[in-house]
């Protein structure tokens, strides 16, 4: 992909306010296109897309995800970048694979929590448990979006560039202050090692990945993990759907109404007091810094 194509298609998606990530893998995403047949995208036409869309499903086996951002990013680039007048009809979007997401029990989660290593990561997967926060929003939290006097968490540009404000519960609120007694974050709440910037993705993920391995749970769990069990623990003890919609910063209900199949498929419903007295459990893990 030419430097100067790469720079207008950054700059296009820039002004129309996307998101930095987004940003980063559409311009991937057409990098890749460019590489395969080894020419610039200018070059190319529907018959190349196509090709490429064969190759990814046959040959690489992509997953939906990729899939679906090569298609996005290509769309992007010769829609508003190239500004070409074919039909977008030629650039078809891939059925969605249709999969229930990994939800765990509040003694799965308890278990996990008691395996987290130090006090920052276990706190920040606490709070996105306890707030059904997504890892780039807990990652971005600074101190002042803890309001304890409305006993709100501001949640800020989330997915979709959308503020809003999440429940902050009162076990929750001691957590964060035991953490930030020990801890003393400045202005980012869940700061990296140097303090000059927000903690590390990759470094929740593995805290993350390796707590569930240590606590022998069967389950895929990733840092997302904590975000459906949240849902789900909502709607089993009785919060109505537009509630968790609102909470979990949705912009479909549809998107929300999938942990309805969850709930009725789970056996073990836990109870409100269950929900409410989790986080007050693993406080008996002893601190680590």
């Amino acid at each position: 992909m030419a430097s100067l194509l790469r720079t207008r298609m950054t700059e296009d998606l820039r002004i129309r306010n996307y998101s930095e990530k987004t940003v980063s893998i559409y311009v991937r995403c057409v990098a890749a296109f460019a590489k395969y047949f080894g020419q610039s995208p200018e070059e190319l036409n529907e018959g190349h897309i196509r090709e490429y869309q064969v190759y990814l499903v046959k040959e690489k086996k992509s997953s939906w995800t990729v899939y679906n951002q090569s298609v996005s990013a290509l769309r992007f680039l010769y829609r508003k970048t190239l500004k070409k007048n074919w039909s977008m009809e030629h650039i078809p979007f891939p059925r969605q694979e249709k999969r229930l997401p990994e939800v765990l029990s509040v003694q799965e989660v308890s278990k996990l929590f008691s395996c987290v290593r130090t006090v920052r990561s276990r706190t920040i997967l606490q709070t996105m448990y306890a707030a059904g926060l997504r890892l780039m929003e807990a990652v971005s939290l600074k101190t002042n979006d803890i309001d304890s006097e409305r006993m709100v968490i501001r949640v800020r540009q989330g997915k979709g560039k959308r503020d809003r404000y999440v429940t902050l519960s009162p076990t929750l609120l001691e957590t964060l202050r035991e953490y930030y007694r020990a801890y003393r974050p400045g202005a980012w709440l869940f700061p990296n090692q140097q303090g000059s910037g927000p903690m590390n993705h990759s470094t929740v993920q593995r805290a993350c990945t390796l707590a569930a391995r240590k606590a022998g749970l069967r389950k895929r769990v990733t840092t997302h993990t904590m975000r459906h069990s949240f849902a789900t623990g909502l709607l089993e003890s009785g919060t109505d759907l537009r509630t968790i919609q609102i909470l979990l910063g949705h912009e479909s209900l549809n998107t929300t109404a999938v942990y309805l199949h969850i709930a009725v498929g789970l056996k073990q419903k836990p109870s409100s007091r269950e929900m409410a007295d989790l986080l007050a459990l693993t406080k008996k893990t002893p601190p680590e810094k």
